[in-house]
């Protein structure tokens, strides 16, 4: 399963994130070029030979060798993938390039004074240009969040971690727990049908985050996001409700108070901004399911 002609060879550092299936270390390239990797070891437990490698797993792997070629400066590149049998387990190591951080530890760095507006629109164009190729290449990230974001200590942002990434393609069946709670669109909130549009919302709201420097919408359950969202974007009507979704429109869906007011710091054109990001999955879905 290698995909460099010759295995990189490298030397293990520290030990920087750990998730359900193994574990993310820092490492130095043993040989000339001494560079910083980041190291993603998969531990497959049980029969390997019956069970074989998880989906996600594949998919990533399969999605970062397909995106190397293209060599995109806003998407973590993968430099080696290897897979090894270990007694009846399975090692499943991938070697990336390493970037110092990820956004959500950048913000948490940052002054109470906030970014100022030039870095967030670079942060904001290298996101959204990593985007439109994934888009362009019908990539879906479907888990778009501040600790899916690298940015580097030069700037670099680069989106990461295609666990639960897909090819899009016409009526395939598209899974409905995707996407961090918090970065979540409606339309997966109501199970109804979702592409691109699902990244874009996303993206809305982490554009809000650099502003706020907290997630723009922080709830503990599914409808309890429903109802924070409604709360900026208001209540749709029952037309443009999405005709497929197993949650009904109801009138107590409607937000006691409305909290349009979240950034005021924002001048119009950041506004607008934020109002296309967040309101294209709406749009995309009405679009389909609407009788008018």
């Amino acid at each position: 399963m290698d995909i460099s002609t010759t295995p990189l060879r490298y030397e293990l550092l520290a030990e920087v994130g750990e998730g359900s299936y193994g574990k993310v270390y820092k490492a130095r390239e043993v040989g000339e070029k001494h560079r910083l990797l980041a190291v993603k070891k998969f531990n497959i437990r049980g029969d390997a030979s019956e069970t074989g490698i998880p989906v996600f797993m594949i998919r990533e792997v399969a999605l970062l060798r397909k995106m190397k070629y293209f060599n995109h400066p806003n998407i973590v590149q993968l430099l080696d993938a290897s897979a090894v049998s270990v007694g009846r387990s399975l090692d499943l190591t991938l070697v990336l390039e390493y970037i110092d951080q990820d956004l959500s530890t950048y913000l948490s760095k940052v002054p109470a004074s906030g970014l100022s507006q030039d870095c967030i629109k670079d942060v904001m164009l290298q996101l959204l240009r990593g985007l439109d190729f994934l888009h362009t290449n019908m990539v879906l990230h479907r888990d778009l969040k501040p600790e899916n974001i690298l940015i580097s200590s030069h700037g670099e942002v680069k989106i990461a971690d295609f666990g639960l990434s897909r090819i899009y393609t016409y009526n395939i069946a598209l899974t409905p727990g995707v996407v961090t709670l918090w970065y979540r669109a409606p339309e997966v909130l109501l199970n109804s049908v979702y592409m691109s549009s699902v990244d874009m919302w996303s993206a809305g709201c982490i554009f809000a985050e650099l502003f706020l420097l907290r997630p723009l919408f922080q709830a503990y359950t599914e409808v309890q996001q429903l109802q924070k969202i409604f709360e900026v974007i208001g209540l749709p009507s029952e037309e443009d409700w999405p005709k497929d979704s197993p949650v009904s429109y109801a009138v107590n869906w409607e937000p006691k108070a409305s909290s349009t007011k979240l950034l005021p710091n924002l001048g119009p054109d950041e506004n607008d901004l934020l109002a296309v990001s967040r309101s294209v999955s709406w749009t995309y879905y009405c679009s389909l399911n609407c009788t008018g």
